[in-house]
């Protein structure tokens, strides 16, 4: 399967909310924050605060996966500062994980960080979301506890980060 990544276009946003809310949903990540479904929805309020990238199947031009990439200041940055870029709302539709998707996703992410100058890449996860902890530590990102937080009881989020002078991006292949 070859996997295009670009910018989100308004068609996408119905597929896009449609896969996030299955994706977090089937790993587990809705459960203490029902109420999060909602947010993963609101596509366009997203792609408004900073650059939402689609996975699309080069082939059917299925949508496969999304992410946003977000800068310091912006709404939907969480831990960013000056010289951190941030990425935040990864998902890939259940149906294509394990295809590399996810790991595409990252590398674009990266990819525009280093193009705009950032030196370093931040995210985080839930404590519980054990698929995504494999992913980025495959990446070369490291946990950051110091940047821990938690913005309700029972959502602990594990602060992340990827120095990107020694970055590491590992071949295509599934993710």
């Amino acid at each position: 399967m070859s996997v295009l990544i670009r910018r989100a276009e308004p068609a996408d946003f119905d597929a896009i909310a449609r896969l996030s809310v299955a994706a977090y949903r089937a790993d587990g990540q809705l459960d203490a924050a029902a109420d999060y479904a909602a947010v993963l929805a609101d596509v366009p309020a997203r792609a408004e605060a900073g650059e939402l990238l689609v996975a699309v199947d080069e082939i059917t031009g299925e949508v496969l996966g999304s992410v946003l990439f977000v800068l310091p200041g912006t709404p939907y940055a969480e831990l960013s500062g000056p010289g951190e870029a941030e990425f935040r709302m990864l998902a890939v539709d259940p149906a294509a994980q394990g295809r590399g998707v996810g790991g595409a996703l990252v590398r674009a992410c990266l990819t525009r960080a280093r193009d705009l100058g950032c030196r370093r890449v931040v995210i985080c996860t839930r404590s519980v979301a054990a698929a995504a902890h494999r992913l980025y530590a495959r990446f070369g990102f490291v946990r950051t506890p110091e940047r821990d937080w938690s913005p309700r009881p029972g959502v602990d989020l594990h602060a992340l980060h990827l120095d990107l002078a020694g970055a590491r991006c590992p071949v295509p292949g599934p993710a």
